[in-house]
């Protein structure tokens, strides 16, 4: 049960809801029983007229009871048969609407709540997606976490939501039912409860034995929404390389595996209805023989018209029994989505947001890193950062690549937290702030353009939707970009496509100088932002970006060394420590490592 412990926790707040349905369902099966309860009479005016049947006392207490209640109720009318008949039809028909009644409103009850756990499901994974850092996304495949928010989510709704309502009502139906059958006949129906445990154990064999396939699908599901995401994102690199007919051949082979798993599960689930099924009759049978056979032997006080209304009344436990059966199929099938969305959901959040932290409203001093080292699933990245950045100056990282230049930007905006010493901003420690507020004083321009699919007006003010027009024009026109929107179809308002397919490589570009302008940032973050243009398009967005850099403090990520030669410090970092550090001339003195990048690219 503790695999489902998270949805029992958002059933939590529904308990007045939850107590509703229990008692929609409990009446729906009481005048369902009533209905069947109804038989007898119904049986025995068919038989014998309306005269009594047996001696009073001599069928069991229950449908006896009731028998002679509707008896006493239609005493006095002095009815015939056929108006007698009439009557227990009449009274037939307005239970059967009773209990029909109050089974649609216990759905109506029930629907919303199983409703909104699934929306719970699906805003809870993807808060915590947001939440996670940066380096947990580099270790799992992109597709894999499409399919747990979207698959393994819908597998969960159909399997084990879905089923929430038979969780409930079918075993209320067939204890109710099984209370009402001993009351009847205790000999008989002791004889059904020793068939149980067998029926319980059969089904359980299957039930258990869909789980793994089960996983293994949604693993599958992932790897192949993997393949298609690279597909769509290197589909340029895949015809130029005439490497179709691998990645089909991949494709094939993972959709076929996940065809095989899909074929397993749907064997054994569909095995379970009609085993239940067949098991069901298989006693119903047994009940017809040994029932009949003690009847006709007087070992039993239990008149025909009576043994019809039992047999009536077990009838309607096969179809409970079978959904039930079902249900666990699908509960033993939908575990296996729950634990990988749980795999997600228990991911511990290693940045912590502090939301009760101090407001950084102003950065006034310095960024320090102070001994500062970083380490990833036991691999050092970083380790001693020892380095003071000063407010309004231009610092470059430069180095090999997987020095760690990018990770100790990250560290700034807590993209991840360092696992030794400290970084400090103003002399205290980041961690000690709220997130959001240090995140506010920052803009970042990567050297791939992060845009959506969105107009180019809300692109640039992602984060500030009350911007003004003027301030978003201002803002394209510090950063180059105002005169090839004016030459758009719908200017500010034309919409830029999937990751601004609609745009060229220095058209994204200096809209994401535009969104970082519009921010006014005081301390900027640039990866490289020109290293994968073409020379006019180069021109323009460096220009941008010496405007952008002006009374800013600036962490530059460079790997075109002929862009920071002005930089206030540059840092050169290997293998995740700094190496040398200075000004663009004196680490050319040096005569180190910084001078052989240089070389190297000059050569280039």
């Amino acid at each position: 049960m503790k695999k489902y412990s998270r949805i029992l926790y958002y059933l939590r707040p529904y308990k007045g809801g939850i107590l509703l349905y229990f008692l929609f369902t409990i009446l729906s099966i009481v005048f369902a029983l009533f209905s069947f309860a109804l038989l007898q009479p119904f049986f025995d005016i068919i038989f014998y007229g309306n005269k009594p049947s047996t001696p009073a006392g001599t069928d069991p207490g229950l449908l006896t009871d009731m028998k002679g209640y509707f008896m006493h109720l239609v005493a006095g009318a002095e009815l015939s048969s056929v108006q007698l008949l009439g009557a227990i039809c009449v009274v037939l028909v307005i239970a059967i609407f009773l209990k029909n009644g109050f089974l649609y409103l216990s759905s109506y009850v029930l629907n919303p709540i199983k409703n909104q756990i699934v929306n719970h499901f699906r805003a809870d994974i993807y808060d915590k997606i947001l939440r996670l850092p940066v380096g947990y996304f580099t270790e799992q495949r992109k597709g894999d976490l499409i399919s747990r928010v979207t698959n393994d989510v819908t597998e969960v709704e159909g399997s084990v939501i879905g089923v929430l309502e038979e969780w409930i009502k079918d075993p209320l139906n067939i204890i109710f039912t099984l209370i009402a059958l001993f009351l009847i006949s205790p000999l008989l129906t002791g004889s059904i409860l020793l068939c149980i445990p067998v029926i319980g154990f059969i089904l359980g064999r299957i039930s258990k034995a869909l789980k793994r396939p089960s996983n293994e699908a949604a693993i599958k599901l992932g790897e192949s929404l993997s393949i298609l995401d690279e597909t769509l994102n290197g589909l340029r690199v895949i015809k130029a390389f005439n490497v179709e007919g691998l990645l089909k051949g991949r494709f094939d082979t993972v959709n076929d595996q996940l065809m095989e798993a899909k074929n397993r599960i749907s064997r054994r689930r569909d095995m379970a209805s009609p085993m239940s099924e067949f098991l069901g009759v298989m006693v119903f049978v047994g009940i017809l023989w040994f029932g009949g056979r003690l009847i006709l032997s007087n070992s039993i006080e239990l008149q025909a018209p009576a043994f019809f209304a039992y047999l009536a009344m077990f009838y309607n436990l096969i179809n409970p029994v079978k959904t039930l059966s079902t249900s666990f199929s699908n509960l033993n099938k939908g575990s296996a989505a729950i634990k990988r969305i749980e795999e997600v959901l228990n991911t511990p959040v290693t940045v912590d947001d502090n939301s009760n932290g101090k407001t950084l409203e102003h950065f006034e001093h310095e960024i320090e890193f102070r001994n500062a080292s970083f380490a990833y699933n036991d691999r050092v990245i970083l380790q001693d950062i020892n380095l003071t950045i000063k407010k309004g100056q231009t610092v470059a990282l430069v180095g090999s690549s997987g020095a760690g230049k990018s990770t100790l930007a990250d560290l700034i905006p807590r993209f991840h937290d360092v696992t030794a010493g400290e970084v400090l901003i103003d002399g205290i420690n980041i961690r000690a702030y709220a997130l959001h507020s240090v995140r506010n004083l920052m803009s970042i321009v990567t050297q791939e353009p992060i845009l959506f699919n969105d107009t180019i007006a809300h692109n640039i003010a992602l984060g500030y939707t009350s911007a003004s027009k003027d301030a978003i024009v201002q803002a394209a026109k510090i950063a180059n970009a105002h005169d090839f929107i004016m030459q758009k179809d719908f200017q500010y308002d034309t919409n830029i496509g999937d990751r601004g397919s609609k745009l060229s490589g220095g058209e994204r570009q200096r809209l994401t100088i535009a969104r970082a302008l519009l921010k006014n940032p005081p301390i900027l973050i640039l990866d490289e932002a020109t290293s994968s243009l073409d020379t006019e398009s180069e021109r323009l967005v460096q220009d941008a970006i010496n405007k952008m850099m002006q009374n800013r403090t600036s962490i530059v990520i460079a790997h075109r060394l002929s862009t920071i030669r002005n930089a206030d410090e540059i840092i050169v970092l290997q293998k995740g420590q700094i190496v040398e550090r200075g000004t663009h001339s004196s680490l050319i003195e040096q005569n180190g490592f910084y001078k052989k990048l240089v070389e190297m690219q000059e050569v280039k």
